[in-house]
Order: structure tokens, then C-alpha cells, then sequence
């Protein structure tokens, strides 16, 4: 989990999601991956990009140098593009928020939307004894949060019920908060749950584990 949290924000939320259920009775795993998806298309976007601003700059400089020879614009903007282009492309390598720019938003929420549910019924969430199995997913490339609930908890909480976590902890995850966002977004999950009448009862056994997930994702 070290790449992710370290141990001691792990703990701090294994403990909270621990003292959540054991106040409210439902059943929370949190999870946390790299990304939801590859996203191929990210370094050809930018190469496009990186060769088409390099070739614009290179045709601007020959019309301001009319003893340009042919041959030389020719071979120097091709250069040019070329290495523009692989720059570009190695950049979004490296640099996440300039590989996220090249994937709309729309994009980057339906993949962790969908990784979320496949998630959610690989940890067998819906398999709860009171159907009240609740998914917090964050997935940090996207910057994007995902709450799913299952039926016990969604038809008491109603439509966008959990809107108000998923707000708070994508907040702290977009100012670079995300090891204090994830807690936060705990406790504020408690708190919309109590509202709601969610009581736990003693003796209650624990079906799911309290540890935070790290998945990488696809590669």
C-alpha cells in the first residue's frame, strides 16, 4: 500500500472505516487505484499535438526567411516535428495532469465508474447479509471518486444520496490532499448515514475487510 498511503494513513483509515460500521451497521471498503483504464490513445494525442506546433512554428520562421532554401525547411521541419512530437508524447509519460488533459473528463468518469462496478461485485459487495454493502473508490490518475451503494443503503438514501462524499473527497483529491481526503470522506459518509437512520447492533459480524484496497489497474 506504500505506494498509495503510508502505513500510518493506511491504519488511520482501516480504523475509521472500522468505527464507521460499527456506528452505522453497514459494511464500507475503500479502495484506491492508480487508474481505471490505459488510456492508449494518451501519447499519440500529444505526439499529434507536439508535431503539429512544431510544424506551424517551422512554416511561420520560413515565411519571415525568404533565402530559406526548399530542401532545408523541408528537412528541418520534419526534424522538428518529429522531435516535438516524441517529447510530447514522452511527457505524458511522466507528467499526470498533462496526460489527463488529453482525456476528456466525460472519459476519465465512465472508466472509474465502470471499474468501480466491476469492483464492486468482484469484492462481492452485493452479497451482504442486509444488502448494505458500500463501495468508496478513488482512482488518482483520474482524479475522480465513485461511491456505490447497494440496494439496503441506496433505496434509504435515495438518488445522489452520496453525492455529498464523493464531492469532498474528489475536493482533497484535486488540491493534493488525498491521504487526509479519504478520511474526511469517511466521516462525512457517517455522518449523511446516521442521518439517515443507519444504526449498527451488537454482535453484528464484520463480512467485509476494514483495509483499504490498492489496485494499480490496467496497465
Amino acid at each position: 500500500m506504500s505506494e498509495f498511503l503510508d502505513a500510518a494513513a493506511e491504519a488511520t483509515v482501516k480504523q475509521r472505516v472500522a468505527a464507521l460500521e460499527r456506528v452505522t451497521g453497514v459494511e464500507v471498503v475503500a479502495a484506491v487505484i492508480v487508474r481505471a483504464d490505459s488510456y492508449p490513445e494518451i501519447p499519440w494525442k500529444a505526439f499529434a499535438l507536439g508535431a503539429s506546433l512544431a510544424s506551424l512554428a517551422a512554416v511561420a520562421a520560413a515565411l519571415f526567411e525568404p533565402g530559406w532554401e526548399a530542401f532545408e525547411a523541408v528537412a528541418e521541419t520534419a526534424v522538428a516535428a518529429l522531435a516535438a512530437g516524441a517529447a510530447a508524447a514522452l511527457a505524458t509519460v511522466w507528467i499526470a495532469p498533462l496526460a489527463r488533459w488529453f482525456v476528456p473528463q466525460a472519459r476519465r468518469q465512465a472508466e472509474v465508474l465502470q471499474y468501480a462496478q466491476a469492483m464492486f461485485l468482484e469484492a462481492e459487495l452485493h452479497r451482504t447479509l442486509h444488502h448494505d454493502g458500500i463501495l468508496l473508490l478513488i482512482s488518482l490518475f483520474e482524479h475522480e471518486v465513485v461511491a456505490l451503494a447497494d440496494r439496503g443503503v441506496s433505496d434509504r438514501m435515495g438518488a445522489g444520496g452520496l453525492d455529498p462524499v464523493v464531492a469532498a473527497v474528489t475536493a482533497g483529491l484535486r488540491r493534493g490532499q488525498f491521504p487526509e481526503a479519504l478520511p474526511d470522506g469517511l466521516s462525512q459518509l457517517e455522518e449523511l448515514l446516521v442521518a439517515r437512520g443507519f444504526r449498527g447492533q451488537p454482535g453484528e459480524p464484520n463480512e467485509l475487510p476494514d483495509a483499504p484496497i490498492p489496485r494499480k489497474g490496467p496497465a
